[in-house]
């Protein structure tokens, strides 16, 4: 081990518990950062309180607001100050709304290579662009991080992916990820993490790194992971912190478990088609369809130079009739650069239509396109009904593409604007030193011990969930496909992510993008048999890290879970709230089980334990019984949370411990 990759250097300067050469065994790592948002938040922060935290134990915690903006009603203005008088409470760092989305806010303040940062966002990894571990993870993982705890995680493979050459005009970093996408799908990066290295990469800025680590999420990557050296110390300086860099390379002659190349010279504008960000294309096929919508922003191109690249190419010219175009600046101090450089001018001056300074459109808080159109986005994610609109026709672009087609009306390859308008692709130059604001970040109190946490009457306490049964017969209310996303579990939007701090009304959406009749059926099997399973196929659960997927399945009755396999993040919070993933040994058994059957389960306790395979006797209404074996692959730390109904209980059952042994 003395050749290391930066992946293997960061793991290894933070590793606590297990082996990191062994892809596949848990590893558990000590955390010196920790990231919340809003929608999330609220969950983790009323985790902290179950738990009995005293104060943040990380280096630096934030509590951000940035999902939730619009106040139509008193919810969400209610929700900003709980979490304010919680962030006092508990140690952490505000970001007040209308400050920025967490990401780039993070990456601006508060990042610096070497580090580890776990949060309570999928999109969390968009700080490798700073050579830093950064994970996403479920709130109650984020919550047991602050406190102090290790995270864990199974240790992934390393796939290095050699860059060579340099983007040619019109091709951003957007179409690197998108070309990833391309080549592995949604499923490619799942028990991964993506390290770039090679002379390409000193091509890219460090905020150019920051959009495709950021969408290596979309790949189901466990994180990305890029070096640090004279672009990261570059983007430092620009941010006054320069003292925060230091030198993080790749060994000479380290080697990786796989390997990829991507020669970026030879990159097209590429577009991501309905309703997957692995479903991608070269726009060149699609190019003439008529759209509505370009919406510029979101964490996935929060970049100083994608605002003013857009600003360059609408200049002195008029959007098309037909499209609304909406701009969602990624934080306030990105605003005032953008007044600096005209981007702001340009852009309003073309018919831009300026919104908060935060996730909006992206997470389906507001901006819902029209119906029966096209919205191009430059944002990480088009899964069905995400933006608001059902049956919506989201596409995933750069934001060349997307000005370039807000000018015509059309899906346009950006390439075109040469003979279209005579247009040269505009070259940014950035700034040595940006313009700084932290005047809506509020720093941690010095003593939080006295704060109350202020809770509107939206906000609900956690309830407390039961230790696993060892007896169960219950339905199985949903028999679902492939690659079911988190906004399907538990959907997004203005209307129902109000009700993140109060579970039992949250619950009412859970699976209604799938089946509106769920949260019936489901109240209906949690009173009159226990509660119920659900059945899918790969990649359950993909997507955000909205561990409300998981807690509202569990608060309707939800015992456990069978799949032909997870997504990394949701598997984990199955876990952490008490809910058994279970595995088809052979796949070949889902077509056994139907909706409507009930499931049996004997001695589920002791075969979770001994790690036994587990029988599922399937009961037929008009046919034979049936009888398969499933699985799970816990490790022995999970397997203990699980028995115990979850985190939540193992972490006060720890500190009932501790407090004992300090007694005696």
């Amino acid at each position: 081990m003395s050749k290391l990759n930066v992946t293997q250097k960061l793991i290894k300067a933070h590793l606590l518990e297990g082996d990191m050469m062994t892809p596949g065994k848990e590893i558990g790592i000590k955390i010196d950062q920790a990231l919340l948002q809003d929608a999330t938040g609220t969950l983790v922060q009323l985790e902290l309180e179950a738990m009995g935290l005293k104060k943040a134990q990380t280096e630096v915690a934030v509590q951000y607001v940035d999902h939730n903006l619009l106040q139509t009603d008193f919810k969400n203005a209610d929700d900003h100050k709980f979490l304010l008088s919680a962030a006092r409470k508990f140690g952490l760092w505000f970001s007040r709304p209308g400050n920025g989305v967490s990401h780039p806010v993070h990456m601006e303040r508060f990042g610096k290579p070497g580090k580890t940062l776990v949060g309570s966002d999928s999109h969390t990894p968009a700080a490798g662009s700073l050579g830093m571990l950064a994970i996403g993870t479920g709130g109650l993982d984020v919550a047991a991080a602050i406190a102090g705890q290790p995270y864990y995680v199974k240790m992934p493979q390393v796939m290095g992916v050699k860059l060579t050459g340099e983007l040619p005009d019109w091709v951003s970093a957007k179409d690197v990820i998108l070309e990833m996408l391309r080549r592995y799908d949604v499923k490619g990066g799942v028990g991964k993490i993506i390290e770039y290295y090679g002379p390409g990469v000193d091509t890219l800025s460090a905020m150019d790194r920051h959009v495709i680590a950021n969408m290596g999420a979309e790949l189901g990557a466990t994180t990305t992971v890029f070096p640090s050296d004279k672009e990261t110390k570059k983007f430092l300086k620009a941010q006054q912190r320069e003292e925060d860099w230091v030198e993080l390379l790749p060994d000479e002659g380290c080697e990786y478990d796989l390997n990829d190349e991507i020669n970026l010279s030879e990159l097209i504008p590429l577009i991501a088609l309905p309703t997957s960000p692995g479903n991608v294309v070269a726009i060149e096929e699609v190019a003439g369809k008529k759209i509505s919508q370009a919406v510029f922003g979101s964490s996935a191109n929060p970049g100083l130079r994608d605002f003013w690249i857009a600003g360059a190419i609408v200049k002195d010219k008029s959007i098309n009739p037909d499209v609304s175009l909406d701009v969602n600046p990624t934080s306030r101090q990105i605003i005032q650069n953008m007044i600096d450089n005209r981007a702001f001018a340009n852009l309003i001056k073309a018919g831009a239509r300026f919104h908060q300074s935060g996730c909006m459109g992206c997470i389906g808080m507001g901006q819902a396109p029209a119906s029966g159109t096209i919205s191009l986005r430059t944002m990480p994610r088009n899964f069905p009904d995400r933006s608001g609109t059902k049956d919506d026709q989201v596409h995933l672009v750069s934001p060349e593409t997307a000005a370039a087609s807000a000018l015509t009306g059309e899906i346009t390859d950006p390439r075109d604007l040469e003979k279209i308008f005579d247009m040269k692709y505009p070259k940014y130059e950035a700034p040595e030193i940006e313009i700084i604001n932290e005047d809506m970040l509020v720093p941690p109190a010095e003593n939080g011990e006295e704060v109350k946490l202020e809770k509107g009457p939206n906000i609900k306490s956690l309830p407390t969930i039961e230790p696993l049964a060892n007896e169960i017969d219950v339905p199985v209310l949903l028999k679902m496909g492939d690659n079911i996303s988190t906004d399907e579990i538990l959907k997004a939007g203005a209307e129902v992510l109000p009700f993140r701090s109060n579970l039992p009304e949250i619950s009412k959406f859970a699976f209604t993008v799938v089946d509106e009749t769920f949260y019936d059926r489901a109240m209906e099997a949690k009173e009159k048999e226990g509660g119920h399973i659900v059945v899918a196929k790969d990649n359950y659960a993909q997507g955000s890290s909205r561990e409300h997927a998981a807690i509202a399945p569990k608060y309707l009755g939800q015992h456990a879970v069978i799949a032909n396999s997870y997504a990394r993040i949701a598997w984990q919070n199955l876990v952490n709230f008490g809910i058994l993933p279970l595995e088809f040994i052979d796949e070949a058994d889902y077509d056994k089980i139907e909706q409507g059957d009930t499931v049996s389960f004997k001695n589920l306790r002791e075969d979770v334990e001994n790690r036994n395979n587990i029988k599922v006797l399937v009961k037929k209404k008009d046919a034979e019984n049936v009888e398969f074996e499933t699985k799970h692959t816990l490790s022995d730390r999970q397997i203990n949370v699980l028995l115990k109904g979850g985190i939540i209980n193992e972490f006060k059952y720890r500190l009932k411990k501790e407090r004992v042994q300090e007694e005696v």
